[in-house]
């Protein structure tokens, strides 16, 4: 039976403390030499290149959502097909059987992806270019009607 030896965990606390000291030092060198001058728009949220303008409940296209769901089953098939491709040479050494059984998985995966997307793309969830030109339009609209509204009830300063 082996002795417990504390020294044993030494490296693995110093790897935990140069990862916080890293961290904390981020933080103090961001607050002591960074810019101060706080703004309404630096202080204002940012997400996705689009203004918080509206409510949480807003309503989106579908497409938003479809695209999400492609972009997982994507995902997956990267991660499904790198461990296969590294295994493969290995399967091939085994009985032949292995090797071929495995192909075959594969390629009935990567058919069903093809045939997935060869679907998603014939029900028009690529196109974007005319439904995303409108929607920026009306945007854009409604944002300078808002800036005008806006311009319009705040008070004159009147030299003096």
């Amino acid at each position: 039976m082996s002795e417990f030896s504390f020294f044993d965990y030494v490296p693995l606390g110093i790897m935990f403390l140069v990862a916080a000291g890293f961290g904390v030092s981020q933080l103090l060198v961001t607050q002591l030499i960074g810019p101060r001058k706080r703004t309404s728009v630096k202080l204002s949220p940012y997400e996705c290149g689009k203004d918080p303008v509206g409510t949480a409940r807003e309503r989106f296209s579908i497409k938003f959502y479809t695209v999400a769901v492609i972009f997982l089953l994507f995902d997956i098939e990267v991660l499904f097909i790198v461990p296969f491709a590294v295994a493969f040479k290995s399967l091939l050494r085994e009985p032949a059987i292995f090797g071929v059984v495995a192909l075959v998985e594969i390629l009935v995966f990567i058919a069903t992806l093809i045939a997935g997307y060869i679907y998603v793309w014939k029900k028009g969830v690529f196109e974007w270019g005319v439904q995303s030109r409108v929607e920026a339009r009306e945007e854009a609209k409604r944002m300078a009607r808002e800036r005008r509204e806006t311009a319009k009830s705040a008070p004159v300063k009147i030299a003096a």
